[in-house]
Formats: C-alpha cells, sequence, structure tokens
C-alpha cells in the first residue's frame, strides 16, 4: 500500500451543523490526520437533533465530512442501539461504503458506534481501530446486556487506542488484547492555550480585574459534577465573599442550574455564559484563578490540559485519567461527588500561590503534533499487517 491511506472516521463526537462544537477534541485531531492522509469522517447524528434543531454552515478543512441520522430505540431499548446504528448506516450510506475501499477504519466512543463499526469492518472486509474515551466503557459497560457487545468489539479490533493509562486498564479488563492497546493522551493547540496576563484576558471579557474567578468549562450536566461545584460553592463564598463561578457550556441541566442558583441565593456571584466557541476559550482559562472540573467519571478531558498550558491551576476529581495528567504543583484532586471535600480543595486552592509557569511547562508537552505522529503509525501498521494477511492467504 501507499504512504498516504484512505482512512474512515465513524463517531459521533465530531462538528455537525446541528450541533457545531460537538467532540473538538476530535476535530482538531482528524483535522491534522487528513492533512497527511486522505480521511471521510461519517458522523451519526441523533435523530432529536437533525430535526429538533436549524441546522449551521460547518467546515472542517483537510477532511470530507458526511452525517448520517441514528434513529434508535427508547431507554430500554439501549442495548439494540448498536444494531440500530449499523442499519442506519448501511440504510443511508451504505452504497458509497462499499464502493470507497478504504485502508481501515477508525471509530471514536464505543458504544454504540464501536460495536457497529465492528460488524461494517467485517462486512467490508478491512481493519478497524477503537478509540475509547471514558463513559464509554466506564459507563456503558456496566450495563449487563451491552457489555458483552463492548468486549467483543474490544477484542475484535486490530488496535485500541485509550486517551488515559486508567481506561486501557478498563479495556484490557473488558477483554482487549493487551498488546493491541495504546495510551494516545490527547493535544493542546498550543497557538490558542498559553499563559497571558490576567488582567488583558478579563478586559478583553468584560470581567473584573481583581475578583476571584472560580470557571468550569463543560457540558451542563450531573455527572460532569456541575452541580456538586455550585453546592460546594457558598463555602468559598464564605471566606471569599466577592467570588464569582462562571460556566462556560450548555447541556441538559442548564435550567437545574438556574434554579438552584436562585434557591442558594447566588446570583449576583453565579454567571452561565452559554457555549463557546473553542478557539475562544483561551482567555476564558487565562481570567480564571482556578478552573473546577469535578467529573464522576472520565478519561482526560481536554479542559484541563487547556487550562493547565494557560498556567491555570486546577481543581478536579480523581477519576479516569485526570491523576495521570494533574500534578500537585498544577492542582488539586478529590473524590467523585464529595461536594465537602471539594469545598475544602476549592478554598485551599484559592489561598495557594500557584506557578503558571511551571504549570504551562508541564502542559506543553501535551502537543497534537506528537499525537498525531502516533496515531498515524498505529493505523498504518494496522493497515499494512492486514494487507500482508490477505497477500498470504492469496
Amino acid at each position: 500500500m501507499s504512504d498516504a491511506m484512505k482512512i474512515l472516521i465513524l463517531t459521533n463526537l465530531f462538528p455537525t451543523p446541528w450541533d457545531p462544537l460537538r467532540g473538538a477534541f476530535n476535530r482538531q485531531q482528524f483535522e491534522r490526520l487528513g492533512q497527511r492522509h486522505d480521511v471521510d469522517v461519517l458522523v451519526a447524528v441523533d435523530f432529536r437533533e437533525r430535526f429538533g434543531r436549524t441546522p449551521a454552515t460547518v467546515h472542517v478543512p483537510h477532511v470530507r465530512t458526511d452525517y448520517f441520522t441514528f434513529v434508535y430505540p427508547p431507554a430500554i431499548g439501549r442495548f439494540l442501539h448498536g444494531l440500530c446504528w449499523l442499519l442506519c448506516l448501511l440504510g443511508q450510506r451504505g452504497r458509497k461504503l462499499r464502493a470507497a475501499r478504504y485502508d481501515c477504519i477508525l471509530v471514536s466512543w464505543a458504544y454504540p458506534d464501536g460495536v457497529a463499526a465492528g460488524w461494517l469492518a467485517r462486512r467490508l472486509g478491512i481493519p478497524y481501530v477503537l478509540k475509547v474515551h471514558g463513559s464509554d466503557l466506564n459507563v456503558q459497560a456496566e450495563h449487563a446486556l451491552r457489555r458483552p457487545q463492548i468486549r467483543a468489539a474490544l477484542r475484535g479490533a486490530d488496535a485500541v487506542i485509550s486517551v488515559s493509562r486508567a481506561l486501557a486498564d478498563k479495556a484490557i479488563v473488558l477483554g482487549a488484547e493487551p498488546s493491541r492497546v495504546h495510551v494516545l493522551y490527547n493535544g493542546v493547540n498550543h497557538a490558542l492555550f498559553m499563559p497571558g496576563l490576567r488582567s488583558e484576558a478579563r478586559a478583553r471579557l468584560e470581567l473584573p480585574a481583581t475578583t476571584p474567578l472560580l470557571l468550569y468549562v463543560g457540558n451542563l450536566k450531573a455527572s460532569k459534577g456541575c452541580l456538586d461545584l455550585l453546592e460546594a460553592f457558598p463555602t468559598l463564598l464564605a471566606v471569599h465573599p466577592r467570588a464569582r463561578l462562571i460556566y462556560v457550556g450548555n447541556g441538559p441541566d442548564r435550567d437545574a442550574i438556574r434554579a438552584r442558583i436562585v434557591a442558594l441565593g447566588c446570583e449576583g456571584q453565579v454567571e452561565l455564559v452559554g457555549a463557546t466557541a473553542h478557539d475562544a476559550l483561551g482567555d476564558w482559562f487565562r481570567a480564571a484563578d482556578l478552573l473546577c472540573l469535578p467529573s464522576h467519571n472520565e478519561g482526560v478531558p481536554n479542559v484541563v490540559l487547556e487550562a493547565m498550558a494557560c498556567g491555570t491551576p486546577v481543581v478536579a476529581t480523581r477519576v479516569g485519567g485526570i491523576p495521570e495528567v494533574v500534578p500537585e504543583h498544577a492542582g488539586m484532586l478529590v473524590p467523585p461527588h464529595d461536594r465537602v471535600a471539594l469545598s475544602k480543595a476549592l478554598i485551599e486552592a484559592s489561598n495557594r500561590s500557584w506557578d503558571p509557569h511551571r504549570i504551562a511547562l508541564h502542559a506543553a508537552s501535551f502537543r497534537w503534533e506528537d499525537n498525531v505522529d502516533r496515531l498515524q503509525r498505529i493505523l498504518q501498521d494496522v493497515a499494512i499487517h492486514h494487507s500482508a494477511a490477505l497477500e498470504a492467504r492469496a
């Protein structure tokens, strides 16, 4: 085969006209991969989003992007989602996929995406690489009827890519062949996320120059700990009455957060600014005194890496791969669901003197260029071994 591969990427985690900010980490990785290889990204779009939202214009350079509508039964039928994913894909794009002659498939997210991609790869006679992120194994694999499907997808994959060591260990426990599992931390765009003057960032965002600022960036849903953070915040206010908490992001628990802000009497100290473009997040990180992400489960969240790249310390939970990337000089970690411990950590972290240069220097080791170099080698090895096996059987 030639050096340049033809790669099919299947995922639900990528920008779409109905959710333009989705999967920024995948967008950055796949765009860079597309600079080196011939890449098609085929994105599953939830039917509720496709028919319930007004589409926007989305352009991701260096890759060809297409979409298919994922239709599925309600919660009780979630064990059927892998099959539904495959049938929707084949029904809407099957002829195109059969004619494309890809060298390999890269699938991002284990269930239902990875399960369906494993069946598709066998149908097309090409190898596939499964990339896992966090709750696709930590949560989905805990369900009895989904677990064997995920196990089969892991075992059938020619390689498994994990965003953390903890998640790689989980994949192996579930059945992945250890020699095929690769730990590949996400990268950071250091042209966007770098240290800078806090005063200048706050001026651009029209924020008070001296107010202690606590920042949350991410999906507003309970499993990300956004409500835990809100419950812990009044304790910090008792010590620092001028402190502010800002949520950057959107999600299903936005209204619940708003209601709880009122119940706690924190209307003047807590703000929800909504979803923000990825390339505009740098100033938010530079403006903040602390980033807090008290997730209940994680792989390695890119907002943690990006905040550290800006020199901003982190308060997060000791889950998934977070302990692998946040050293003591860059932040504090607490158990998930523990609002008392979170309150204490916020107070201690807000009173500690941090070294932004040292924090940013640590984060400088997370580079997208290195990430894509390794990803490319994994995909090439898989494709070469598959081609060699076909030739041996011929």
